[in-house]
């Protein structure tokens, strides 16, 4: 059960005690590890998200696990969310949370998928690109491979996609000669 009103309300909380107390940055990087860490263990999910286990155990094991990795306002934060029983919505508060930091610090986000593997130099020139396209934004640029894809790139940014893969123009010339667009002109 998804609640993003919630999420993005505790998310924005979190994000005005961050930059009140000068450490939006640290809270950034405690929300990044947290985010990480629901990622790969769906077991502390399945806890977060669990009604039999109880809001002590939650908050005991929490605390071990993060107690020595985030800052106190992150850990006081933490056993908020759990006090008020709204632990189920951790791993969504946390992605609000990133979400809100990168629109308030300028960054896009920019999924760029290729059919193999790009060097540095090939990386370094795209961002260049698209911060000629978004000017006064940062590039957060995440890069995944997909030999689908044969050849060229998908590049998604802001909700958009640009397809300019070779998989995409074979799919166009299946569907132009599926619909046999051709034939009817040469009676």
């Amino acid at each position: 059960m998804q609640n993003p009103r919630l999420a993005v309300r505790y998310a924005k909380s979190l994000m005005d005690i961050a930059i009140e107390q000068g450490k939006l940055d640290t809270m950034y990087q405690d929300m990044q590890g947290i985010h990480a860490m629901c990622e790969s263990s769906s077991e502390l999910v399945s806890m977060l998200k669990s009604p039999i286990v109880n809001a002590d155990l939650k908050n005991k094991t929490l605390k071990a696990l993060l107690e020595t990795r985030v800052d106190g306002v992150t850990m006081s934060f933490i056993r908020l969310v759990i006090n008020k029983g709204r632990e189920f919505f951790l791993p969504e508060i946390v992605t609000s949370f990133v979400t809100l930091y990168k629109k308030h610090n300028n960054i896009n986000e920019v999924v760029l998928t290729t059919a193999g593997p790009m060097d540095e130099e090939m990386k370094a020139a795209i961002v260049a690109k698209i911060q000629q396209q978004f000017q006064g934004m940062t590039i957060d640029l995440t890069t995944v491979v997909n030999e689908k894809l044969i050849g060229g790139f998908l590049l998604e940014t802001n909700n958009t996609l640009f397809d300019a893969s070779i998989l995409r123009d074979l799919n166009d010339i299946k569907k132009q000669f599926l619909k046999n667009e051709y034939v009817p002109g040469l009676k």
